[in-house]
């Protein structure tokens, strides 16, 4: 399975670019459906920019900010990215093609990056693992555990959302979103 999960994480950036232009064409977006979605998408964004303000990659196990709850706070985010899109566009098709693209690529990502998490931090990861859910967010149990009171180098930092360039995502929302209302007014002058 571990093969498949490499397998999958490797081919999910690549098999998404095609998608883009083919969800798009697909797309039948209304004034309705842009607003409800990017409210939506705005939300799984904001969430992405305060994760990857906490996130220090490969550097130390992440237990603060929104990943005290849920482990995968980037990738809720994106879910949260992917049902706004999915609604914004208002067609059926659309939404079933990135919705399915998501169920795909994403639990094997997450399967893959917790086998890593495991094997770096071992005990640790496994005690976080038992006390904060795998992808949808639970409020923190206030135990007396670390994640009460995150010390200073778990603080959210610009400079780590910088680091983590997670800018881009930022970008990507700002190009969908345009590129969404460009497809809402050809379809409504043709």
């Amino acid at each position: 399975m571990a093969d498949v999960n490499a397998i999958l994480a490797r081919w999910r950036v690549r098999l998404g670019y095609p998608l883009a232009p083919l969800y798009l064409w697909l797309a039948l977006p209304t004034v309705k459906s842009l607003a409800l979605g990017m409210a939506i998408a705005l939300a799984g964004l904001l969430l992405r920019a305060v994760a990857a303000g906490h996130l220090h990659k490969q550097e130390e196990l992440t237990v603060s900010g929104p990943y005290a709850w849920t482990r995968n706070p980037l990738y809720f985010g994106s879910f949260l990215l992917v049902v706004g899109f999915a609604v914004a566009s208002h067609s059926w098709v659309a939404a079933a093609l990135i919705v399915g693209y998501y169920a795909i690529f994403y639990p094997a990502v997450m399967r893959r990056e917790e086998d890593e998490l495991r094997r770096k931090h071992g005990e640790a990861f496994d005690d976080y693992a038992a006390r904060v859910p795998l992808f949808f967010p639970r409020a923190p149990r206030r135990t007396g555990d670390s994640r009460a009171g995150a010390a200073p180098g778990q603080l959210f930092s610009w400079d780590q959302y910088a680091r983590n360039r997670e800018y881009q995502a930022a970008l990507g929302f700002m190009v969908g979103v345009m590129l969404l209302v460009a497809r809402m007014l050809v379809a409504a002058s043709g």
